[in-house]
Formats: C-alpha cells, sequence, structure tokens
C-alpha cells in the first residue's frame, strides 16, 4: 500500500459523486485511480509505476 492509495472511505466517496455502475472491466477501476494519484504525487511516467498497477 502506498500513502496514495485511497481508503475505503475516499473510494465510496468517488463511486457515490460519480455514480460508478458496477460492471466488468479488465482492470480494477480503483487500483486505475490509484495509479492516476501516484503518478500526480510522484510525477513519475506512466511506464515507470510498479508493476502492481494495470498497465
Amino acid at each position: 500500500m502506498y500513502p496514495t492509495d485511497l481508503t475505503e472511505t475516499e473510494w465510496q466517496y468517488i463511486t457515490k459523486v460519480l455514480n460508478l455502475q458496477t460492471r466488468k472491466r479488465k482492470y480494477d477501476l480503483r487500483m486505475i485511480w490509484n495509479a492516476i494519484f501516484y503518478l500526480v504525487k510522484t510525477g513519475c511516467q506512466w511506464r515507470m509505476l510498479p508493476k502492481k498497477f494495470p498497465k
């Protein structure tokens, strides 16, 4: 877990505000959000993300 990862409360808020529907996805949407927050905080390039994040 990284300091930039969403907490359960934050994730529930995002899904509620954006009205995200549960559906089958190739990658977990929460992991995508965590990757975006990691990028914004660290300033690294997408290809330099840790392997735990989706491609």
